[in-house]
């Protein structure tokens, strides 16, 4: 009934087997350029040492700030959509339910995550504290670095605004963004405008944000959020869609929209710089999304990146997208 935000493996590669691979912007670094038919979909950083995975079980890791990409082996090809590290432990998600875990120099390894949905992405704290989250409502915590899962999804009756009664019954919202930070606060985002978050590192949840449907409207799907230590946090997803909170998740606003591109990740640092990718599109702002630059490339807006990270070291963005690119983006300021 609704349209989807993230591209289906079907249509990322598909994309990627028809799009440009060469980059025509002096602030575009390309650190990793893959075949025409891979796709990454995620990538996280720890200082130094960074995961970016992807389509077929892709896994590839760098101890270099991204310099250089060793391909990892993963258990099986299972497609992978999300990356979590902390410390020396590692978490990724993916179709079915699929969640590998890795510590140190260990292999990674299967572990029983109980659900068999696609699972979109996943975060983790310092405590070990993860949350994953996916399709139809899939939302799983774990206090164990990702060894162990439980449900934690919430009731979802009642949620939306439906007059019409074009949810059904029922109705089970796929989830796209999570962010878990270090005091085990944990936030999802999803369909329908949905954001939801929780005080107990996702054992109860708490809605802050919900659309609805009806016959001359259906709220947007948000694909991706990010929080910041002092509070202000973005959600980004359809058409452009960007909303923004300055009281730790509490409360909400929809800002105006820079493209009508669908965003597809987000990160944000402390100096008010927020990065948000998207189909054929990348923009920028440096004043907390009160404004926004597009970033300028015929690979960026021919082609669809997604993932995006900024490097603790000195917040320059990375980013992960079609036939396996990896981008350093060297920005104006």
């Amino acid at each position: 009934m609704f349209k989807a935000l993230m591209p289906t493996l079907g249509v990322a590669l598909l994309l990627a087997t028809t799009t440009p691979a060469i980059a025509d912007d002096s602030n575009i670094d390309v650190l990793r350029s893959g075949t025409p038919h891979e796709a990454l979909f995620a990538i996280d950083f720890i200082g130094a040492n960074g995961y970016a995975v992807g389509a077929g079980g892709a896994i590839f890791k760098t101890s270099d700030s991204g310099k250089s990409w060793q391909q990892d082996t993963a258990p099986n090809q299972t497609a992978l959509l999300g990356v979590a590290m902390s410390g020396d432990h590692a978490i990724a998600v993916g179709q079915l339910g699929t969640i590998f875990v890795k510590q140190g120099q260990a292999d990674w390894k299967i572990v029983d995550s109980g659900s068999k949905e696609r699972l979109f992405n996943v975060d983790m704290n310092a405590n070990g504290v993860a949350v994953a989250v996916g399709a139809f409502g899939a939302l799983l915590r774990s206090d164990d670095f990702g060894h162990t899962w439980q449900n934690a999804a919430p009731d979802w009756k009642g949620v939306f605004d439906d007059p019409d009664m074009r949810l059904g019954d029922f109705f089970e919202p796929s989830l796209y963004g999570v962010a878990v930070d270090e005091a085990g606060n944990a936030f999802a985002c999803g369909e329908l405008a949905l954001i939801i978050s929780s005080k107990d590192g996702g054992s109860s949840w708490s809605i802050r944000n919900a659309g609805g449907s009806g016959v001359a409207y259906v709220s947007p799907t948000l694909s991706a959020l990010t929080m910041r230590k002092d509070g202000t946090g973005f959600a980004v997803g359809q058409e452009g869609t960007v909303m923004k909170t300055t009281d730790a998740g509490k409360n909400w606003q929809g800002l105006d929209k820079p493209t009508g591109a669908n965003f597809l990740g987000v990160s944000s640092t402390a100096d008010g710089r927020v990065i948000a990718t998207a189909m054929r599109d990348i923009r920028v702002s440096y004043n907390n999304a009160k404004t926004w630059s597009p970033l300028h490339g015929s690979d960026i807006t021919s082609g669809w990146y997604h993932g995006v990270r900024q490097l603790s070291a000195n917040n320059t963005p990375v980013v992960v997208g079609h036939q396996g690119r990896i981008l350093k983006l060297t920005l104006n300021r």
